[in-house]
């Protein structure tokens, strides 16, 4: 990987980093499962991996700077203390546990529970932080995030449950994510992964990236919260829906 203009390889990276930063910026999460697959197409995932952390890490900063009022300080706390102890168990099972059974079981989870609140217009509903549900969805975000990089789903689910606003959900999913993807690019450091082509690649991709956070934020502050939570479990659908045929195809 030594491109040092934009070839199209170069170009074809910049294409996916907007649209995943367009999908995170608009809706607060859900570039991973576009992300990470489509570079890895093009580039090593040795490259894919660090470049969408440090993607992760500018959008998370960018939001946070703007809009830190309206993230729900407790819930992202609480999400991040057990995210940070469910990251362990996440690396164990990518490397000891049948990857096919875990996306299964993820993508069914998720794609019922949205499934219900579609169809039953919402179901549970927390007026406050509950600790179990917090322990659960940010438990459950930390295994996904240290398996496959996928934390948004169980954090999806938490802000469904909470009735955030479409504000609220995306400067609080950004709370959470900074100190997060921080976490793990420290890792990729660690291990010698940050390289000069990912350096390279982040800059090229730095205008669509800027555009992209200031599309999404237009767009989520048009979105009626009715129809944001509607979005929001048909986004999950969607993602459960992936996982599911991702399970079924290998």
């Amino acid at each position: 990987m030594t491109h040092t203009a934009l070839d199209p390889i170069t170009l074809y990276l910049v294409a996916v980093i907007f649209l995943a930063t367009l999908i995170r910026s608009t809706l607060g999460f859900g570039e991973a499962l576009v992300a990470v697959p489509l570079l890895a197409l093009r580039a090593p995932v040795s490259v894919a991996a660090p470049l969408a952390v440090l993607v992760s890490i500018l959008v998370a900063g960018v939001v946070v700077a703007q809009d830190w009022r309206r993230i729900e300080m407790r819930s992202a706390r609480g999400l991040i203390l057990f995210s940070l102890l469910g990251i362990p168990l996440g690396v164990l099972l990518l490397a000891k546990t049948n990857d096919h059974l875990v996306r299964l079981i993820l993508g069914l989870v998720i794609v019922g529970f949205s499934v219900h609140a579609l169809t039953f217009g919402g179901g549970r509903r927390l007026e406050r932080d509950h600790p179990g549900w917090l322990a659960v969805c940010g438990f459950v975000a930390g295994v996904l995030g240290g398996a496959y990089g996928m934390n948004g789903p169980p954090l999806a689910v938490y802000g469904a449950l909470r009735r955030w606003s479409p504000q609220q959900f995306r400067a609080t999913l950004q709370g959470y994510f900074l100190p997060v993807s921080l976490v793990g690019l420290a890792g990729y450091l660690y291990v010698g992964l940050w390289d000069a082509a990912v350096t390279r690649y982040f800059l090229w991709s730095l205008p669509g990236v800027a555009v992209a956070i200031v599309l999404g934020r237009t767009l989520n502050r048009r979105i009626r919260s009715d129809r944001f939570i509607r979005l929001l479990h048909g986004g999950l659908v969607l993602i459960g829906a992936v996982l599911i045929v991702q399970a079924a195809a290998r």
